[in-house]
């Protein structure tokens, strides 16, 4: 497998929470960002960089202890895109590509990243590799070629490396992991209630 540096992308204002950090919300004992950046930390893919909003912020405690590259992003508020080009500032000249990796994704597993990022050792003719649910639907983690840096340094606004992925459409591999990993993230309160309620039927926490 190559060297490929993993972004997580944690310095959104999480701003449909209602007042709350949907990054700082607490699954089996860890915050959620914490949660994702260990599994990442775990897969040994390559180094974690971190986007962060400037300290001193609640976000930063989660990742003490933890073999991560924390980057600031005084520009948070300009997009995702500002997100994507710091960390990708950080990236080693040595690295053949990059992952991609939401800090919002609960479900996201150790086996999933490795299993993404496996996929471009049969290299073929893509240059992105991508996550998907069981059922086909694109999600992350997204793996992009170093022939595409240039192109994601170039972005701007919200819209992320959607913009990339969508001009190299026909270069996508798209890798299936279990049930909805690749895309289940959580914005909202709401979206936490559901999710920790499915949990604790499929438990048998809710059980009388």
């Amino acid at each position: 497998m190559k060297n490929i540096p993993i972004l997580l992308l944690a310095a959104g204002q999480s701003r449909r929470m209602r007042g709350r950090d949907k990054l700082m919300e607490d699954v089996d004992g860890d915050p959620l960002l914490r949660r994702v950046a260990k599994r990442a930390c775990a897969a040994g893919i390559g180094p974690v960089i971190v986007a962060l909003p400037p300290a001193p912020h609640p976000r930063h405690a989660p990742l003490e202890g933890l073999p991560v590259v924390p980057v600031e992003v005084p520009d948070a508020a300009d997009g995702l895109s500002a997100s994507l080009k710091r960390a990708l500032a950080a990236v080693p000249d040595t690295a053949e590509a990059v992952m991609i990796l939401l800090a919002d994704l609960p479900d996201i597993l150790t086996q999933d990243i490795i299993h993404v990022a496996q996929a471009t050792v049969s290299k073929k003719h893509s240059l992105i590799w991508r996550g998907a649910t069981e059922d086909g639907a694109p999600g992350h983690p997204v793996v992009l070629a170093r022939a595409l840096f240039p192109e994601l340094a170039a972005l701007n606004g919200d819209a992320g490396a959607q913009v990339v992925i969508r001009r190299h459409a026909d270069r996508v591999m798209l890798v299936p992991l279990p049930g909805q990993h690749a895309l289940h993230d959580l914005d909202t309160p709401e979206d936490w209630a559901c999710w920790r309620a499915e949990r604790d039927r499929k438990t048998g926490k809710g059980r009388a």
